[in-house]
């Protein structure tokens, strides 16, 4: 199935097509806006008007959406399009490592490279796909695969346009920026026919030397009438009590409205653990490993509590109940126990 089209983001739309038009896009993009904004399918379609052989004209281009090179871009498989997405590779035996043995380094990035072909036909045959794993991450050996496709000449295209995803998890922990380094060397000098598309929600969660050589691209929120008529066109979604839920919810970002499906068998909600039995949730974590899944949780606490604001809670309490769960946030990104930090929040909370 073909990627679903790009939803809101004409102003950012009409910037990045005017730049493309005139020659001036930049080769180090970065673009950041809140968790689930549309920052990667933003991305994937600024690739597809590079590549689209016939753009629409006026003040602002668009991709034609018939050529061979727009149906290859919406399918996942143009062969210059390189989409980096955080994986989760603890059952595939490892590809984390900094090993720097070739033989060892080699498997790694074959492993890596079938991780991320198994990924990608899992999101054409479901293009609505949820978020990533709380332990995914981007490993050094997808670092490494980067470099050499990067130096490879475009297979079918004049240029190649990689995208790397939630970038913010090329530093999994504080103290393992190995794979971040090695990104650097592609940011500092890419070839000419290459352009590298970076996303993150949280730009302070980068090295600061990849925030210096990248050019910032802000994505915003969009208005809640476009994010209605995509939960009702994408989703199917008819009953106005389910969808003026949904869309609170999603306060503006459609990849929120799609992480608000019940949870699956398996799945549960993390942030009811939290909130239902605290100390077990904290007691339950891994030391040392504050990001990733215990960082989601956070995320999704935070939504209950807007929600809950939105529904005219007690708001006062609840301004300074968001505070402090943002507060714990900011400390899992360094090297913080959250077992610790879980137990503190459920205090404060």
């Amino acid at each position: 199935m073909p990627l679903p089209p790009l939803t809101g983001h004409e102003g950012v739309k009409t910037r990045l097509a005017g730049a493309h038009a005139s020659g001036r896009l930049p080769q180090a993009l970065l673009l950041t806006g809140p968790r689930g904004v549309g920052k990667q399918r933003l991305a994937l379609w600024l690739a597809q008007l590079i590549h689209c052989e016939a753009p629409g004209g006026g003040p602002r281009q668009e991709p034609c959406g018939e050529c061979r090179p727009c149906h290859l871009v919406l399918s996942l498989q143009h062969p210059d399009v390189h989409w980096f997405v955080p994986l989760e590779l603890s059952k595939r035996g490892g590809a984390g490592g900094s090993s720097t043995g070739g033989g060892d380094a080699d498997k790694q990035v074959d492993l890596v490279a079938d991780a991320l072909a198994e990924e990608m036909a899992a999101r054409r045959e479901q293009p609505l796909y949820a978020p990533v794993a709380g332990l995914a991450s981007h490993p050094i050996a997808a670092v490494r695969l980067l470099l050499r496709r990067l130096a490879l000449t475009p297979a079918m295209g004049k240029r190649k346009v990689f995208i790397v995803g939630d970038a913010e998890r090329l530093i999994p922990q504080l103290g393992t920026e190995v794979a971040a380094n090695a990104l650097l060397k592609a940011l500092e000098e890419p070839p000419a026919d290459s352009v590298i598309i970076v996303t993150a929600a949280d730009p302070n969660a980068l090295l600061p030397t990849i925030l210096s050589r990248v050019v910032l691209v802000r994505v915003a929120r969009i208005a809640d009438s476009a994010v209605t008529a995509f939960a009702q066109q994408m989703l199917g979604i008819k009953s106005k009590e389910e969808l003026a839920q949904r869309v609170m919810v999603a306060d503006g970002c459609i990849g929120k409205l799609l992480a608000t499906d019940p949870p699956r068998s398996g799945q549960p909600d993390v942030a009811a653990r939290f909130t239902e039995a605290p100390l077990l949730y904290a007691l339950g974590q891994v030391p040392f490993q504050a990001r990733g899944g215990f960082t989601d949780m956070l995320d999704s606490l935070a939504e209950r509590l807007r929600a809950e604001a939105k529904r005219g809670g007690d708001t006062e309490k609840l301004v300074e109940a968001i505070s402090r769960v943002m507060d714990a946030r900011d400390m899992a990104q360094g090297n913080v126990n959250p077992q610790l930090l879980a137990a503190v929040l459920a205090e404060a909370l």
